[in-house]
């Protein structure tokens, strides 16, 4: 949207690249982080953190929510997108602008044009929380690419190939920084290693995730 994130301060570096079409934007948004934290309390007040539970019957140890066209959920049924939040009945919450600015910012700094995303998946981490090894093949665009940035307590992300077996690097993302993937990389496996224990003046015990994709 026109007037947000227009004094975005520019990385003294260039974007990190990690793989074919992957980067890490280091403090991309650190300046912008209590607006974007702001943003996400009136999420939360329509749709509010909850562990969903895997195919398998597995509660997931990271918290989630979601905001905008669709929501990902996952139960016994299987992984997808919906537009009705199933605690609520109500269809999810819109994306708020400043949302939708980072996202298309940190895109466009890192080489896709024309990124719009519809959804964005909110994770919510607390010490000992881990996501393992998957692919996001859930979306019916791959074409478009992933933007996920952190705020609060630092994680290690991991990184790989587009097969589980390929090498995987181990990067440590701090508040601020958003990681970029697409092109060759969009289908790489990722996750997040257990986070460790600490507090953040911006998010107290947790590290919160906002990940962008064109699912719709």
């Amino acid at each position: 949207m026109p007037g947000l994130f227009d004094n975005l301060p520019t990385p003294v570096d260039a974007p990190e690249q990690i793989g074919p079409g992957a980067f890490i934007l280091r403090g991309f948004v650190e300046a912008d982080a209590l607006k974007l934290i702001g943003a996400l309390d009136g999420v939360l007040k329509r749709a509010a953190w909850r562990h969903m539970v895997t195919p398998s019957g597995h509660r997931m140890s990271v918290a989630m929510t979601n905001c905008g066209r669709a929501g990902w959920v996952s139960d016994k049924s299987g992984y997808r997108y919906q537009p009705e939040d199933p605690l609520t009945g109500l269809v999810w919450p819109e994306m708020p602008d400043a949302f939708l600015a980072v996202a298309k910012t940190a895109a466009l700094r890192s080489g896709f044009e024309h990124f719009s995303p519809d959804v964005c998946l909110v994770n919510r981490y607390q010490p000992g929380a881990r996501l393992s090894l998957h692919q996001d093949r859930d979306e019916r665009d791959f074409s478009q690419p992933i933007v996920s940035v952190s705020l609060g307590l630092p994680a290690t992300f991991l990184f790989g190939g587009l097969d589980r077996k390929n090498p995987i690097r181990r990067l440590r993302l701090e508040s601020g920084d958003v990681v970029v993937w697409g092109g060759p990389s969009r289908l790489a496996y990722h996750g997040i290693a257990p986070l460790a224990a600490g507090e953040h003046p911006l998010t107290g015990p947790y590290r919160i995730n906002l990940t962008f994709r064109k699912a719709m």
